[in-house]
């Protein structure tokens, strides 16, 4: 018998996707914002088959970035925030019923109420939860509280809304700053206690950081820097009424929002022999999971907060971004790629950008500032808080941010697809009289500091076992 032609094997690869496409079973582990546009992806490709999606929260997907804004000043409510179809999934949903367990040799997910959903190809879209405050006694007491869900939101708004003497916020990366501005806008007293050197000095550095700082103190908030909680008092009743810091000051508070990061959803995974850990799932640039030993797999696919993949524009550094458009672009890429063939899977390798409203100010930024070591002001009036930065690392541009003054930002994000030079060349009318490059002074590994919303993983010859070592920054 001949070997088949290149003709005959096309063929039949494309056989094989079409009974993927109209026979096939599909399960979405993430009912989130990765799950739901994951699983439109899937439709739009012209997937006809079974599509189950699972989640842990007894809600539909919905949108997280109002939680810490408009849900907290009570303009709409946390259940009002159900993310927008953008087409029908008709998918057989599984609510409020975490995934247990993977069973990659057959294809099997378990879940919680003992079930077991079969698969030929599965999207991991679990995400990140909050990270506790690490005393369980002291986190049980009534008043402290995280913010991730819908409903951690409207417990949070209920206590801001009771008007508490004194609120305790645990932490001043960007979702510990915006709930501070919240404070304030609603005329509440708020401490901030921040143990690196600024506020948001792990994701902007230290320059930005400073500025930030200036902004918060502007506004009114007892902001302290350098300072760690040591513990949480409560009183006979259980409502946590005083905190202990390591300054040696005592704080009267009725709220704590423990704001100390995120952890990955990962436990699940255990014993499924994935390059999974404290960063997350390690997947390549079309979003394919990665077994212990790297090798990709060809049916577990990662979409999300949880995905951790190399970037081709930062030294192919592994990414983790906890960002609303990477968990839209790469569940986008994701679901075409689960069933298309590699002459027609895509690669995700977003430019990272957020954006952040607090104090008054909008901040937004683009690529990833903490891979560079040093920062320039482009544009604007620091004296003013209406500026551009650009970051830079071996002289080239790999991010930049902005307060205030977003004009030129689609400017910044295509120097940084180019690999433009750092300085970047001047734009615009309104340069700073000394724009000149200076340390960005992010802190230093083994400072402990929020974890910024893109994390360089980088790579670690100890996650062939499976295991991530944690590095604080």
């Amino acid at each position: 018998m001949s070997d088949p032609t290149s003709e005959e094997r096309s063929r039949l690869v494309q056989n094989i996707f079409d009974a993927l496409k109209a026979r096939g079973r599909i399960v979405i582990v993430g009912a989130s914002l990765a799950g739901l546009r994951g699983a439109e992806a899937l439709r739009k490709a012209d997937f006809r088959g079974s599509l189950t999606i699972i989640g842990d929260e007894p809600d539909e997907p919905y949108d997280r970035p109002p939680l810490s804004k408009q849900v907290l000043k009570g303009w709409v409510p946390a259940d009002h925030t159900k993310l927008p179809r953008l087409r029908a999934v008709d998918a057989d949903w599984r609510l409020g019923v975490p995934a247990t367990s993977l069973d990659r040799a057959n294809r099997l997910v378990h879940l919680a109420n003992g079930e077991q959903i079969p698969f030929d190809r599965l999207l991991i879209a679990t995400g990140v939860r909050s990270r506790p405050w690490p005393n369980p006694e002291e986190a049980a007491l009534e008043g402290v509280y995280t913010l991730r869900t819908s409903k951690d939101a409207a417990r949070l708004q209920a206590a801001l809304a009771a008007r508490p003497r004194r609120v305790l916020v645990i932490g001043a990366g960007f979702i510990g700053s915006e709930v501070a501005s919240v404070c304030r806008e609603l005329g509440l007293e708020v401490t901030v206690a921040e143990r690196a050197a600024a506020p948001l000095a792990g994701a902007l550095g230290g320059v930005i950081g400073a500025i930030a700082a200036e902004i918060q103190r502007a506004h009114g908030v007892d902001l302290r820097l350098g300072v760690s909680v040591l513990a949480l008092e409560g009183d006979s009743a259980g409502h946590v009424r005083r905190v202990r810091l390591s300054d040696g000051s005592t704080l009267e508070v009725d709220v704590v929002l423990a704001s100390l990061g995120s952890l990955r959803n990962i436990e699940w995974l255990e014993g499924a022999r994935l390059a999974t850990g404290f960063w997350g799932v390690a997947c390549d640039a079309g979003c394919r999971a990665f077994d212990i030993h790297g090798v990709v797999t060809d049916n577990i696919f990662v979409a999300g907060d949880i995905a951790r993949s190399p970037h081709v524009l930062f030294e192919y550094e592994f990414l983790s971004m906890e960002h609303w458009d990477n968990a839209v672009l790469g569940a986008e890429v994701a679901g075409n790629n689960m069933v298309s063939d590699e002459t027609k899977r895509r690669p995700h390798l977003l430019v990272p950008a957020f954006w952040s409203g607090q104090f008054g100010t909008n901040i937004k930024s683009v690529g990833v500032p903490s891979f560079g070591d040093e920062i320039v002001f482009t544009q604007g009036s620091i004296k003013e808080r209406r500026f551009a930065a650009a970051y830079g690392r071996r002289g080239r541009i790999v991010g930049a941010v902005t307060f205030d003054h977003a004009k030129w930002l689609d400017y910044y994000r295509a120097q940084i697809e180019q690999s433009g030079p750092f300085p970047p060349a001047p734009v615009g009318f309104d340069r700073p009289s000394d724009a000149q490059p200076m340390p960005a002074d992010f802190p230093a590994r083994g400072v402990p500091t929020g974890v910024p919303d893109v994390v360089l993983t980088g790579y670690d010859p100890l996650e062939r076992q499976a295991e991530f070592r944690p590095r604080s920054r």
